[in-house]
């Protein structure tokens, strides 16, 4: 972990009450309909909306963009706050689709443990795998929820067998399925000693939980079938015998992920994989900078902005700024130094979110997530401190992997157009280079839906019909070295040359032949696949 300051003292009650967490899964696991009991058993909801359930009424709480909607996927990560027992829970939505995987890498920046979610028929499947390796990146604690027991699902042996191969992480089961598809009832809890019924009836109830002495309990046949006992017991104690015992330093470190198995949308498992993260998940961690590292403990308050989204309201132009607290107690109408600018900024409107709702934000400590509405000046990868010139560092950014020319559907829209680009280019939500020849732009994403969501966005939002047409270049480098080097080479490439929004120097590329043409007949000139969010 980031626990690198040892004989650090013990966290203020409130900030260690915090736990700051994301979820990651592949399309379809059943991340969204999670979120949704997390925030039921939060008290933050009264009903959990299905995903795909008709009316506004039911629609899911935290998707809130248009497409996303439409769609029924997460496009965007959204933050959400809420209390669970003791604890303060601080739950970053990822998105789950994989064209949006540098939003998701950025998200993961700013939390402090990540729940893995994977479908009991489908296992690891690609996207979890990619997800689970940036957390791995940041040895990130990692806890495992294995959804859709109610449905036909594979082997509990082989799904954990599955993770500890393609993870390389050793699996502890929290909890054990008994039975599965038609015949699951529910689980045998075994950190406690419970047995946990699912109730088919009733998928906002939480499930009924019976405290049973051992395995050889004569309560258990009043609620399991004799042969599903049996089972049961052969199962446990190959488990007991096979797998490792629950090791929370080991957890702590990233070497190991419990797991538990349950039915999100029958609101089974959910809870007791809430009292996991409580228990088991970590404190609000050390945050990695420059010149030194941040404590959370640390009575200045910091921040940075890891996540920056535009017209969440319509009805006002507003962009917010998602910003994690990473040291202090932080108060409304505080003055911050926004040390990209080195500028003092007075932070009088800041919101807590729950999904798409907020409320103004009276206070937060160490490990919250609080937005900021601002008109642009706030970026992704700014510091915010009470007066320290620190720099929150590893918020990287990704050449993008798909190239396309944007054009207004009415010509005389052209200046509306780039504003609405370089908005989103500040959101992260895509690159976009103005080349130094001819006119236009040229827009870069990660995957190809992000040019769908780009368009639907900036019709909605702006009322321009836009359309993205194939560009001649198929990828984009940042260009770095010596100043007369740099100079030097785009005299001699002007055709290739364009600046991000940030006004840094980008080579547009057609073939890897191009790139490596550079590195032979340019020695001084560095390209690079990404750049740090920051000045």
């Amino acid at each position: 972990m980031l626990n690198t300051l040892s004989n650090r003292p013990d966290l203020p009650a409130e900030i260690a009450r915090r736990r700051t967490f994301a979820i990651i899964s592949h399309p379809d696991a059943g991340k969204t309909t999670l979120t949704e009991k997390f925030l039921l058993y939060g008290g933050a909801i009264q009903m959990a909306g299905q995903v795909r359930a008709k009316g506004e009424a039911r629609r899911t709480r935290s998707d809130f963009m248009q497409m996303e909607k439409d769609r029924g996927i997460s496009v965007s990560a959204s933050a959400m706050s809420f209390d669970f027992g003791r604890f303060r829970f601080n739950l970053v939505d990822t998105p789950g689709h994989s064209d949006f995987s540098e939003d998701t890498y950025r998200t993961l920046t700013a939390v402090d443990a990540a729940v893995m979610v994977i479908d009991g028929a489908k296992g690891v499947e690609s996207q979890t795998q990619k997800l689970f390796e940036v957390c791995r990146l940041r040895d990130l604690p990692i806890l495992t929820f294995c959804n859709k027991m109610d449905r036909e699902a594979r082997d509990t042996f082989d799904i954990i067998d599955e993770i500890q191969q393609n993870l390389a992480i050793d699996v502890t089961p929290a909890s054990w399925p008994i039975g599965m598809g038609r015949d699951f009832i529910g689980c045998y809890d075994m950190l406690n000693n419970r047995l946990e019924l699912m109730d088919r009836a009733d998928r906002n109830k939480v499930a009924e939980s019976i405290k049973i002495d051992g395995l050889d309990d004569p309560n258990l046949a009043q609620h399991v079938p004799a042969d599903l006992i049996e089972k049961l017991r052969e199962e446990i104690e190959m488990a007991r015998e096979l797998l490792p015992a629950l090791d929370p330093q080991s957890v702590l470190e990233g070497h190991m992920t419990p797991i538990w198995f349950g039915s999100a949308i029958n609101s089974f498992g959910v809870k007791e994989l809430m009292d996991g993260i409580g228990t088991y998940g970590p404190e609000p961690q050390v945050q990695k900078a420059s010149p030194r590292a941040i404590a959370p403990e640390e009575t200045q308050v910091t921040g940075f902005v890891f996540k920056v989204q535009a017209n969440m309201d319509p009805k006002h132009r507003d962009r917010v700024a998602f910003v994690r607290l990473a040291s202090g107690h932080f108060k409304r109408g505080m003055k911050l130094t926004h040390v990209r600018l080195k500028k003092p900024i007075t932070v009088s409107a800041p919101v807590l979110f729950l999904a798409a709702d907020r409320e103004l934000a009276e206070e937060a400590w160490a490990g919250d997530i609080i937005g900021i509405p601002n008109h642009g000046q706030l970026r992704i990868g700014d510091t915010l401190t009470e007066g320290e010139a620190l720099r929150v560092t590893g918020i990287p950014s990704f050449a993008p992997e798909l190239l396309q020319q944007a054009r207004a559907g009415d010509p005389m829209k052209a200046k509306h157009l780039e504003k609405a680009l370089m908005q989103f280019a500040e959101e992260g939500a895509a690159k976009v280079f103005k080349p130094a020849f001819g006119s236009g732009f040229i827009v870069g994403v990660v995957g190809a839906l992000q040019f769908e969501v780009l368009a639907s966005r900036i019709e909605l939002e702006y009322g321009l019909p836009v359309r993205f047409e194939g560009s001649q270049f198929t990828s984009a480098r940042w260009v770095s070295g010596d100043k007369q080097a740099v100079e030097q080479f785009t005299a001699a490439n002007k055709q290739h040359i364009a600046h991000d929004h940030d006004g840094d120097i980008v080579y547009l590329t057609r073939l890897q032949w191009d790139i490596d043409r550079i590195a032979r007949d340019y020695p001084d000139v560095t390209l690079t696949a990404t750049k740090e969010m920051m000045v």
